[in-house]
């Protein structure tokens, strides 16, 4: 086990936990969207990214049954986005004849960003970077404390 795995792992927790913020934040400025691709001769409105994450190495179980077991595993590495994908929820429809993007009968799809469930998923994505953070802080001060052992 290197010195620095604290590091490794936090540092890997903050870049796709930032990730996943600048991913949140294009969702609330895309929200109201009407135009974001053309497919088939049609605008298409913009469509919900989500972010998934995954162990860099290996599963916790495996990692816990190595330590229980004494066996010289690696320890974890972190964590990765491994893709962005589109939420296939279902369009918005609002009634409103006048808008440029509106079908014969007046209706219009709206982007299925949900600004409330966005929020909420920033509140979470800035929890778990803070969290990091702290864990990252702690690292270092360990790391100083037994430097300062041989003093």
């Amino acid at each position: 086990m290197k010195l620095t795995n604290g590091f490794d792992i936090s540092s890997s927790a903050l870049t796709a936990q930032r990730f996943r913020m600048d991913v949140i934040s294009s969702n609330i400025a895309n929200a109201d969207s009407t135009r974001a691709r053309f497919v088939n001769g049609k605008w298409v409105p913009y469509q919900r990214k989500l972010v998934t994450m995954e162990p860099k190495q290996q599963s916790f179980a495996q990692s816990l049954q190595n330590a229980m077991s004494g066996e010289e595993g690696e320890a974890g590495e972190g964590v990765r986005v491994t893709k962005v994908i589109d939420d296939t929820s279902p369009f918005k429809q609002v009634y409103n004849p006048t808008h440029p993007d509106a079908d014969e009968n007046g209706f219009v799809l709206l982007p299925n960003v949900d600004v409330l469930k966005e929020m909420v998923d920033m509140i979470s994505a800035t929890r778990s970077y803070e969290a990091n953070v702290t864990a990252l802080n702690a690292s270092k001060s360990m790391i100083g404390k037994a430097l300062e052992i041989g003093r």
